[in-house]
């Protein structure tokens, strides 16, 4: 009987892996045509619209190594943005990380965006972080319709988040983030306006489990998240109008890890993400509805053909030798009518003791691709506490 559930558990979790790869190959069929040029023959390019999208820069260089895939990896510094279901799933007690990104190189070279990561474990079954995030838009020079000088100034816009993890079974965990978002575009023009405020929430849900199969040791993990769950941004002051919407966003994702053997371990997965806002219309997006309305009607207020064109993938893989050394790869799609995103990834990671640094590069499918030649620096510290090894000892 316990060899038959065993197999009965196992036949469920592959299951659910292979629904999720069999829907990201259809979805990357792309149900919307498009010439060979990757323009849309259907109807007019349509992307979602949403203010501050900072938040949904991938930071580290991790989860940008494996194609901006974070909701189901196992944990690390980085948990709480990507899903804070998982942080209290760290290994260590206590850490932290610092991630660079030059932004859009071919574009411009004084755009920045930061990300600074910290997490501690109260005890084994909860751990709380913090993160912050910053981005900084370079000098610009703002003008009116006509051309004349409006001065110039140094935009930006920065988040700061909390974040609680607790564990609810060995196998389920969960976590809330609470955020703070201030955003700063016309910092420096001489017109009526003034930085913008709002708050939001993430929630996110982790599991995982322990199995043996093809005479392998494998680890299946399975993650869920919503993150920027709050209040439209307005950055007209003093001004009665609707505000816009944050990149409130739902992901679902699993990653299947193998023992190869003692020194070799492999992790495949795939994540499925789509942005819970209003489908423009007519180019103008119903900015009149509130939070809960907006999200649950932005599955249905579009074609059931367009609202599929509105999920995003990603999917990647990594290798890790001896956990000292971890190579990683990934392809990010997005549908031709909803940004044309699509691009490889590739990303390198080098752990020794407390020590950590990753490295990662994008390649653009698309030509002349405003992300060519993005780079990512993440370098982080994890520590245990000094006496954990007393304790453990006084307990076994």
């Amino acid at each position: 009987m316990h060899n038959y559930r065993k197999m009965k558990n196992k036949i469920a979790v592959y299951s659910f892996l292979g629904v999720l790869l069999f829907t990201s190959e259809i979805l990357a069929q792309n149900p919307i045509n498009t010439n060979k040029n990757g323009v849309n023959l259907d109807q007019n390019f349509n992307p979602l619209q949403t203010a501050v999208p900072f938040l949904s820069i991938a930071p580290n260089a991790r989860a940008a190594g494996m194609g901006d895939m974070g909701v189901a990896t196992t944990a690390d510094e980085n948990s709480a943005y990507w899903n804070p279901g998982k942080l209290c799933r760290t290994e260590k007690d206590y850490g932290v990380s610092f991630s660079v990104n030059p932004w859009l190189r071919n574009i411009t070279n004084d755009m920045y965006h930061f990300h600074l990561a910290t997490y501690y474990k109260l005890r084994k079954e909860d751990a709380i972080g913090l993160n912050f995030t910053y981005f900084n838009l370079g000098k610009i020079d703002f003008t009116d319709a006509t051309g004349g000088s409006l001065g110039n100034g140094n935009p930006n816009e920065l988040c700061l988040s909390g974040t609680y993890s607790r564990l609810l079974s060995n196998k389920f965990s969960a976590g809330l983030s609470i955020k703070y978002i201030y955003s700063n575009l016309l910092n420096g023009a001489l017109v009526n306006a003034s930085g913008a405020h709002s708050a939001a929430a993430d929630i996110g849900f982790y599991y995982n489990t322990d199995m043996f199969a093809l005479g392998k040791d494998m680890k299946l993990t399975i993650g869920a998240m919503m993150n920027n769950i709050g209040a439209k941004i307005n950055y007209r002051s003093g001004i009665n109008q609707n505000g816009d919407y944050l990149p409130s966003t739902i992901r679902l994702g699993a990653m299947n890890t193998i023992e190869l053997d003692e020194f070799n371990k492999l992790s495949i997965g795939v994540e499925f993400s789509k942005l819970m806002t209003p489908t423009p219309r007519g180019g103008f997006v119903d900015k009149s509805k509130g939070i809960i309305s907006s999200m649950l009607g932005s599955f249905t207020d579009a074609p059931f053909r367009e609202e599929m064109s509105e999920i995003m993938i990603s999917s990647g893989i990594e290798y890790w030798y001896d956990n000292l050394f971890a190579l990683r790869g990934g392809y990010f799609y997005e549908n031709a009518s909803k940004g044309n995103r699509k691009y490889f990834s590739l990303g390198l990671g080098i752990k020794y003791t407390a020590f950590g640094l990753d490295i990662a590069y994008l390649i653009p499918t698309t030509k002349d691709s405003p992300l060519a030649n993005t780079l990512r620096f993440t370098l982080s510290f994890n520590f245990d506490k000094p006496n954990k090894g007393d304790k453990q000892s006084a307990v076994e």
